[in-house]
């Protein structure tokens, strides 16, 4: 089964942290959905009888700032020209802002059955310091508006660790989040970018971050509060009551081949089977980060390629330590092997028994997991455990 991601590039403004791409302003989002629509028809003739399309995520920018018919575009493109038959999941991005009781209805009718509805704060004042542009009375409505258009499997983004914000705050967030029934609860720790508004305030000294205490009490209290009210932590920033997980997002962590359409959208793919070959397993590729030269490009019938990488099965091997670490359901070193032709155990035997000493991973029944405390220093544990590339060749 592979996936298929759409980067919808527009946005009412720029928050402060953001560094994804996106273009504001009013331009007509007509020329970008031709030239989507072309991309995906490119790709339907080279992968469309590979693998069934499982999932479809439209993520941003901000895909609520295109029209029903639009996404109609969209969406007919994929199931006319991929074997659709066995899609799971459609999630769509939206902020509270550009809501309304039709628009939802008209995305439930497209065959839309989740919604990523990007809260962030409950708290005007934390929204004004975001530069959102919607309020957390218009959070709140949405969320029972996407209830009422009949959206019973949704996820809100929440950000923990905004500089000065009171503690009490973090957790009226959660509470509310609960209270409202939300199923899925992304909750994401402030991250500075360095080309973003946030990035540029901390290196003049305008703002000073949340120290690395107060993000791991928050992170900590987060995943406390919500797994005691029945929620799965099964991701690093994931948590889901039961049934609710985002199937679209699993498929980054199992390797599913996954293509992007939009500027500055990344795809992977894969044939499988290839085990023995040290390089060339797979490839990833990313689309250029500039709408009108995205839109140029296809409108010349040329793909709108930036960067193209070929990646070798120990490359994937790491990579897929790095993945399967982030998740509850952990790292299965046989399926590591079978996969990937690495052996953890033999290869980092000295390094897995510091981290299971020292309280950071589990590994039980041949699968490896983070514990609570070895989450707080995730990608440090990943370090450790990354293995050394073998030379290449058949």
């Amino acid at each position: 089964m592979a996936s298929i991601y759409v980067h919808v590039p527009f946005c009412a403004r720029r928050c402060t942290y953001c560094d994804f791409y996106f273009v504001t302003g009013d331009k007509s989002p007509a020329t970008f959905v031709r030239a989507a629509v072309q991309e995906i028809a490119h790709y339907a003739g080279v992968y469309g009888k590979a693998e069934p399309i499982e999932t479809v995520y439209f993520g941003g920018g901000t895909p609520s700032r295109l029209a029903p018919d639009d996404v109609f575009a969209l969406l007919d493109a994929v199931r006319t020209g991929f074997k659709a038959d066995a899609l799971q999941e459609v999630t769509f991005e939206v902020n509270p802002d550009d809501l309304s009781a039709d628009y939802l209805r008209a995305l439930r009718s497209l065959g839309v059955d989740r919604l990523s509805i990007g809260v962030q704060s409950f708290f005007d004042a934390d929204l004004a310091w975001m530069n959102r542009v919607h309020t957390g009375a218009q959070a709140e409505a949405a969320i029972e508006m996407a209830q009422a258009a009949g959206f019973d499997n949704f996820s809100i983004d929440l950000i923990f660790g905004l500089p000065e914000q009171p503690e009490e705050y973090w957790a009226a967030n959660l509470a509310r989040a609960v209270r409202l029934g939300a199923p899925h609860v992304s909750a994401y720790g402030l991250t500075v970018e360095q080309k973003t508004p946030l990035g540029k305030s901390v290196a003049r000294g305008l703002v000073i971050p949340s120290g690395d205490d107060v993000m791991a009490a928050r992170y900590g209290f987060t995943s406390e509060f919500l797994r005691g009210r029945g929620y799965e932590h099964y991701e690093i920033a994931s948590f889901a009551l039961p049934g609710r997980r985002a199937v679209h997002n699993a498929r980054y962590w199992t390797h599913d081949n996954y293509l992007g359409i939009g500027p500055s959208a990344h795809s992977f793919w894969w044939k499988r089977g290839v085990a023995g070959r040290r390089s060339g397993a797979a490839h990833r590729w990313s689309n250029v980060s500039h709408l009108g030269r995205y839109e140029a490009l296809l409108e010349g019938r040329q793909p709108p390629l930036d960067e193209k990488q070929n990646l070798s099965l120990d490359a994937l091997a790491n990579e897929y330590v790095m993945l399967r670490l982030r998740t509850s359901d952990g790292l299965d070193l046989a399926v590591l092997d079978e996969r990937y032709g690495a052996d953890l155990v033999t290869e980092k035997v000295s390094e897995l028994a510091w981290l299971e000493g020292d309280g950071l991973v589990t590994l039980r029944g041949g699968v490896l997991r983070l514990t609570d405390e070895g989450k707080l220093v995730a990608d440090g544990v990943t370090e450790r455990l990354m293995l050394d590339e073998r030379s290449q060749g058949l």
